[in-house]
């Protein structure tokens, strides 16, 4: 078996590489685990705003790894910034082979893939790619969210 922290670590460097990264993206890599975000997700802890994969132990068992989106208890009002931001990207994120909405707790929207070697570091980094789309409506859901609230 290949070694995914060494995936993970590609990964990281091929998205810092893009020409989009330097417009405030951050990454945090925990070896089989990263997180992408913007520095005003409220994500500085690792609980906001973020677009996330993992492969441990129980993801290599099942053979199948997630890829999805997150807005933890960070986020300003967690549930109103889901709500608002699913009008605005919901049908885009429907519109995805293999993606769900979810919606409820902080889950907001996954698309489970099968862990298969081939190609992974590339496969992922098409994801994420895909993901950056909804940058736009982060930021619009969060702006409606931070007038409204005021």
């Amino acid at each position: 078996m290949k070694d995914l922290k060494i995936i993970f670590r590609n990964l990281e460097k091929k998205m810092n590489q893009s020409n989009w990264f330097d417009d405030g993206w951050e990454i945090y890599n925990r070896g089989v685990y990263l997180q992408l975000y913007k520095s005003n997700w409220h994500n500085q802890n690792q609980g906001g705003i973020h677009f996330e994969t993992y492969i441990e132990a129980p993801q290599v068992r099942q053979k199948e790894f997630p890829v999805c989106m997150h807005a933890e208890e960070d986020c300003p009002a967690q549930q109103k910034f889901i709500e608002e931001f699913l009008v605005l990207e919901g049908d885009r994120i429907r519109s995805w082979k293999g993606y769900q909405v979810i919606g409820e707790g902080y889950s907001v929207c996954k698309r489970v893939l099968p862990l298969n070697f081939k190609n992974l570091e590339q496969r992922l980094f098409e994801e994420f790619n895909k993901f950056r789309l909804l940058e736009a409506g982060i930021d619009q859901a969060l702006e409606r969210f931070m007038v409204s609230s005021n």
